[in-house]
């Protein structure tokens, strides 16, 4: 029996490299990589005969040549020299290399020593050392590690970051994880092992401990294929071999029943396929030696060897490509070449549960499918085209978030502390607290609703991805907000939407800013409050009074010009004139008044009668209307001032001038402009 490791063969990042190139070259560009684009030389020389070149460093990059950046990663220098030099290049760097590069920047600008795992000259470790800003140092082993905390003591107490190589050896990584925590204080630790590199080395190791012999298959530079090799060496007997026709001068003695295949991550399907065959032939060679008791035991074994290579063709998780024969209401079937029949359920067509069938695929149709369950007994491939999907739309959600592109998705499910959007084929989670710049109470009103987001963070083992809209909101807004400052001046008439209201007054966003309008500011009437005037999602017309820029604050005003009752009563009172007017304050100096709907006055205690009082609020209350003479008008701070004593006495003189002139016609004598008529 032959087993295959379910892991091997290309990881992501270097599958995405290989076919970036690829692709490339399909679309009719000349390409370079900056050194070997992976560690197979199969591969290598496969792409050079199609014309492209490897160069050593960006200066070799001719003006035609698109550059390619390998799954390793560069130094930070070289991305420096490509920009200032404007080459056209593509990235391929692993986004699991990338976060690395972030890491050691982010904390060495800090001060922190960096402190990295891995093979000093890898070009992986090259390149993370090249975005290091202070010291960092390599070491490979837990004693090369011991070594570096003995010779600089001094990393004791300093603060520390311990990073990984992404391939490093995931047993010597806990060894040096125990050593620095052991021995140093104040230490940081970066779990930066890829996930796929960490099941890879496990299954390999379980793999060995199940078979008697194990083929490692990889290029000898390879370090990932290397530590596999080594790993599985001390469990069982192991060869390493880059490809089938090496395997065939290998010695590898008697066969035994069982034989496992694993292969490094830069290690091409093909390759593992024509491992896979040789080991078979060298099988029934041995078989054809043996004495069968029965023609069946051949029989039965050239049928498990057939089923054998049927499984590393069509193996759970390869990737195929086929033609669609028939589309069913519950499948379609699929031509996938070679002898079995390829099905894909209706489950299985689209992460869009609501589609059919027939709006997702049409007969004659090419589609790239999973296979998801081998063939059974009657031929069948079990496949899905939703799995394909959702490996390259991760792949698609890792490009976008490494590159912080903005994807756009439609909201179809809400879920327990957010939503699920649909984008690139796949689904992303995105949180509650994610989907506005407001307070979000109800997520379901959210659903059908097409959006605009980023992401945040990917998990493509455990395929989990999620995303934030308010993030590109808050970019949206920044954008906004600076052309707004540019342009903005104090006098400025500007169409705003009520954000928020307080007590004090309101918010307003005027495109990218909120500014304020202070209660005052919102009627030329007396509020109680800013609700009375406007409500929350209004859009109304403001004018700027003041900009302070240093502090981003914008103060504005609702009240119209055209409306200032002030204007009004200038037209229409003068001071001498008797006016009705409502109490509506009292103060212990004196009442303020309401002479006309947004303009008050003041009576002065000392003019609240015409003889002394105790407290205002004995004779006078909230809401009474009193008659009262305009006192004074300051025309310049709008202020008037009225007096209930000057009318008191001018309306008490009247009345005196009354009775006199009463006495006066009776007694005979009759006042008359100012002289006397005696009748």
């Amino acid at each position: 029996m032959i087993e295959i490791a379910k892991t091997a063969g290309f990881c992501f990042g270097v599958d995405r490299g290989v076919r970036m190139v690829y692709d490339l070259l399909n679309k009719g560009q000349k390409v370079c990589t900056l050194g070997p684009i992976i560690h197979n030389p199969q591969v290598v020389e496969d792409l050079a005969q199609r014309g492209v070149r490897t160069v050593k460093s960006a200066a070799e990059v001719e003006k035609d040549e698109t550059l390619v950046i390998r799954s390793h990663g560069v130094k930070r220098d070289i991305y420096e020299y490509i920009d200032k030099n404007k080459i056209k290049f593509e990235d391929a760097t692993c986004p699991f290399v990338k976060r690395i590069h972030k890491i050691v920047k982010k904390e060495s600008e800090d001060g922190k020593i960096i402190l990295i795992a891995g093979d000093s000259s890898h070009p992986e470790v090259i390149g993370i050392r090249g975005h290091c800003v202070g010291r960092s140092y390599v070491f490979s082993t837990p004693s090369d590690l011991r070594k570096l905390i003995e010779i600089y003591g001094n990393f004791v107490d300093n603060a520390l970051i311990l990073v990984s190589q992404t391939t490093f050896n995931l047993a010597l990584w806990r060894k040096c994880i125990e050593i620095v925590k052991k021995l140093c204080t104040n230490v940081k630790i970066f779990a930066t092992i890829c996930n796929a590199t960490s099941i890879r080395q496990r299954e390999a190791m379980s793999l060995a401990d199940r078979v008697e012999l194990l083929v490692v298959v990889g290029g000898r530079c390879s370090s990932n294929t290397k530590k596999l090799f080594n790993l599985c060496k001390t469990r069982c007997k192991t060869f390493w071999v880059e490809t089938a026709d090496e395997l065939r001068g290998f010695d590898l003695g008697p066969l035994p029943p069982k034989i496992g295949i694993t292969a490094g991550a830069s290690t091409p399907a093909q390759i593992i396929k024509e491992v896979h065959e040789v080991m078979s032939e060298k099988l029934n060679e041995e078989l054809k030696n043996v004495e069968c008791p029965d023609n069946s035991s051949e029989e039965n074994f050239a049928e498990m060897l057939e089923q054998s290579g049927q499984q590393a063709v069509y193996g759970v998780g390869k990737k195929v490509r086929g033609v669609v024969t028939a589309v069913l209401k519950n499948e379609v079937q699929v031509d996938i070449g070679g002898k079995q029949a390829g099905v894909i359920p209706a489950s299985e067509l689209s992460v869009d549960s609501s589609l059919k069938a027939e709006d997702v695929l049409e007969k004659d149709d090419e589609v790239d499918l999973i296979v998801t369950k081998n063939s059974d007994q009657d031929g069948i491939v079990t496949l899905s085209k939703k799995r394909y999907d959702v490996s390259k739309g991760y792949e698609m959600l890792l490009e976008a978030m490494e590159q912080d592109k903005t994807l756009n998705g439609v909201i179809t499910d809400a879920v327990r502390g957010g939503v699920l959007a649909i984008t690139c084929g796949v689904k992303i989670f995105i949180p509650i607290s994610q989907l506005s710049e407001r307070k979000v109470e109800n997520a379901s009103d959210f659903i059908g609703k097409a959006v605009d987001f980023k992401v945040l963070d990917v998990n493509v083992n455990k395929y989990r991805a999620v995303g934030s809209v308010r993030k590109v909101l808050s970019e949206l807004r920044q954008l906004k907000a600076e052309k707004l400052w540019k342009e903005i001046s104090v006098g400025d008439v500007r169409t705003g939407v009520v954000k928020s209201i307080t007590n004090y007054g309101v918010f307003v966003d005027l495109g990218g800013v909120d500014g304020m309008i202070h209660i005052s500011e919102l009627s030329w009437s007396r509020v109680k409050h800013p609700s009375e005037v406007v409500s929350v999602d209004d859009e109304i017309e403001v004018v700027v009074k003041s900009l302070d820029k240093e502090n981003s604050k914008i103060s504005l005003s609702y009240r119209k010009e055209a409306d200032n009752p002030w204007n009004v009563f200038v037209k229409n009172y003068s001071v001498g004139q008797v006016v009705e007017a409502k109490i509506y304050s009292i103060k212990s100096f004196g009442v303020f008044v309401e002479i006309i709907p947004g303009v008050d006055g003041l009576i002065h205690i000392s003019q609240l009668a015409d003889r002394p009082i105790g407290l205002i609020s004995d004779s006078f209350s909230v809401g009474q209307v009193v008659r009262a003479k305009i006192w004074e008008i300051d025309y310049d701070s709008k202020r008037v001032s009225l007096s209930v004593r000057a009318l008191m006495e001018t309306e008490a003189r009247k009345e005196e001038n009354e009775n006199l002139r009463a006495v006066e016609k009776i007694e005979g004598v009759e006042v008359s402009n100012g002289g006397v008529v005696v009748r």
